[in-house]
């Protein structure tokens, strides 16, 4: 019983030493698959391998002559070549001599056969030896480049390429048996068995056996965490579907953006505006202090004019007198001109006062003045608008009333005339109908009195 156990961990062993399979090149291509060996290869590079080559069971037959075909393998080759960062590849439809020579020189290279020149006889024998299906004469060798040779040389140069690149992926591929614990495991049992250590065999079952408990066990925790995990992701996502999306809270956030983006604007626009006034105002300060200067300028001109004349001259006793009393007539006319101004600003702090105190009453009136106009309903439209900046009344009501509004109310006057003298004249008709109908009725009376009279004697006669 135990050497079957055996048996069977030998059987798995020899199914974890099968080689991966290749990358694949190209799903256009059909040969993509041609170079892989059978399970069980003897040597890393499968080069001398007494095993028949799958390629020559089975083979497909393949368009080699078809075009698309030939496109997908001269691209698969030049991707190749071009991973490697060679100086030549492939250009369709029909490569140069060159080229094709350079590229199977640096295959037999990848497969260690290094030669300065091309040997067809060499090329010949490595094909055999790989058991190349495809028949490949010297002719073609020679003359790589030539239309009827080049589909049949292509064919044969993507069958190398494919085995040449699975060689690369074993060489680039180390085998990670020595990590593996059941390779581990099989191997010990089963060199323990052949020595017939059968305590170490049990031992190496109960060491073996506990590792897999406590790979268990920790198997177990980890699926208790990624549970934990998933119901804790389960209830964020439930929280995620009855809130808000992260779209609509950043379509929110967006708008709100733009918002603040569209304030900025507004706020820049103004800034650029008064930016623009204040540089307007700056060079006029510029313009009026160059005055300035000038001014300033011409004033210290004179003055040293002044001075140097003043100097020339010679100066007593008496003009020294008559130019300290000139200045002290100066000086209180200063005095004088200060209290005058002092006084001037008074009063016209004042009639600053007054003339606001005016400049409300004017609006209650303007405002009493517009509510009649609105009740006359002149249909002109007017209506006073005081301007406090004005200087004379026409500018202060702010429209030309003289032109706009008399003409208006001489026309409503004249209205006005028109109706009261037809109503007076209907009202003397009135009077006049009334009188007639006032004796009318004190005739009506009259004859009714008569009637009543005449109706009393006739009641008198008939009770006696």
């Amino acid at each position: 019983m135990r050497a079957a156990g055996r048996r069977r961990a030998t059987e798995s062993l020899a199914s974890d030493r099968r080689p991966p399979p290749p990358t694949p090149t190209n799903a256009a291509d059909p040969w993509q698959y041609i170079s892989t060996p059978v399970p069980g290869r003897e040597s890393d590079a499968s080069f001398c391998s007494s095993q028949p080559s799958i390629a020559s069971i089975g083979r497909p037959s393949a368009a080699i002559t078809d075009k698309s075909y030939q496109l997908a393998s001269i691209r698969t080759i030049n991707a190749y070549l071009a991973s490697l960062s060679l100086p030549f590849s492939l250009k369709p439809p029909l490569p140069s001599a060159k080229d094709i020579t350079e590229t199977l020189k640096f295959l037999l290279h990848r497969l260690g056969f290094s030669a300065q020149k091309l040997d067809e006889d060499l090329v010949l024998k490595v094909l055999k030896v790989l058991k190349c299906p495809l028949k490949l004469n010297k002719s073609a060798l020679k003359a790589p480049g030539t239309p009827h040779a080049w589909p049949n040389l292509l064919a044969v140069i993507i069958w190398v390429v494919q085995i040449v690149k699975y060689n690369d992926h074993l060489l680039n591929s180390p085998s990670n048996f020595e990590d593996n614990s059941m390779f581990k495991y099989t191997a010990n049992s089963y060199l323990n068995y052949i020595r017939g250590d059968d305590h170490s065999v049990d031992a190496l079952d109960e060491e073996f056996m506990r590792e897999l408990r406590e790979e268990r066990d920790k198997i177990e925790e980890n699926v208790k965490a990624v549970e934990g995990n998933v119901n804790e992701l389960e209830a964020k996502l439930e929280s995620l579907k009855k809130g808000p999306s992260q779209k609509e809270a950043l379509e929110q956030e967006k708008a709100l953006l733009e918002k603040d983006v569209t304030k900025f604007h507004m706020i820049i626009e103004q800034l650029d505006g008064h930016t623009l006034e204040v540089q307007k105002k700056f060079e006029e300060k510029e313009k009026e202090l160059e005055v300035k200067v000038a001014e300033r300028k011409r004033i210290c001109e004179e003055n040293e004019e002044l001075k140097r004349t003043i100097e020339e001259q010679g100066i007593n006793s008496r003009d020294a007198e008559r130019m300290k009393r000139e200045l002290q007539a100066v000086e209180r006319e200063i005095e004088e001109a200060d209290a005058s101004r002092s006084g001037w600003e008074e009063k016209i702090w004042e009639l600053d006062s007054e003339i606001g105190h005016k400049f409300k009453e004017l609006e209650w009136l303007t405002i009493e003045c517009n509510q009649a106009l609105r009740r006359l309903k002149l249909g002109i439209g007017f209506q006073y608008q005081l301007n406090a900046k004005g200087s004379i009344p026409g500018d202060v009501l702010g429209l030309d009333y003289k032109s706009v509004l008399k003409p208006a109310l001489a026309t409503f006057a004249e209205e006005i005339k028109r109706s009261s003298v037809e109503k007076l004249e209907e009202l003397i008709s009135l009077r006049q109908q009334s009188g007639e109908n006032a004796a009318k009725i004190e005739e009506k009376r009259n004859h009714i009195s008569a009637l009543q009279s005449n109706i009393d004697k006739v009641s008198d006669t008939h009770n006696h």
